[in-house]
């Protein structure tokens, strides 16, 4: 069920009602479980996200080199809030705890790119890279 959530995920950028519905009906799986899985981990959303997934790093690494400053920048520059997709559906914000790439730190990955040392200057280039 995880690994056909996954797909799901990969194929739309997010798992639509109606997809659970028809797992629900071949798998013979009842959807309260299903939702319960797909809610459960944090790789697979229930609501439409943006076409670009930027996750800004805010572990403690990044935290004490400026994350929230980054986060700060990407949402004024978008208009949107952590956890919010633009109005157009070409970005969705999220705020993750680690990327993994402490020394690099603060980091932002767009999609699956990483972008290490990033300063507020820095995000409109980053974001420019998506448009």
């Amino acid at each position: 069920l995880i690994q056909l959530l996954l797909d799901l995920q990969s194929e739309f950028n997010w798992i639509p009602k109606e997809a659970i519905l028809s797992v629900s009906e071949r798998l013979q799986i009842p959807v309260s479980q299903i939702y319960r899985v797909a809610s459960f981990y944090k790789a697979m959303s229930l609501k439409p996200r943006g076409e670009h997934i930027i996750n800004v790093c805010l572990g403690t690494a990044c935290h004490v080199r400026g994350g929230a400053r980054i986060i700060d920048k990407v949402e004024e520059s978008l208009n949107i809030k952590a956890g919010e997709t633009t109005a157009d559906m070409q970005f969705t914000l999220e705020r993750v705890n680690c990327l993994g790439c402490c020394a690099l730190g603060p980091v932002i990955m767009v999609d699956k790119d990483y972008y290490g040392k990033v300063s507020p200057a820095k995000v409109k280039e980053v974001l420019g890279n998506y448009n």
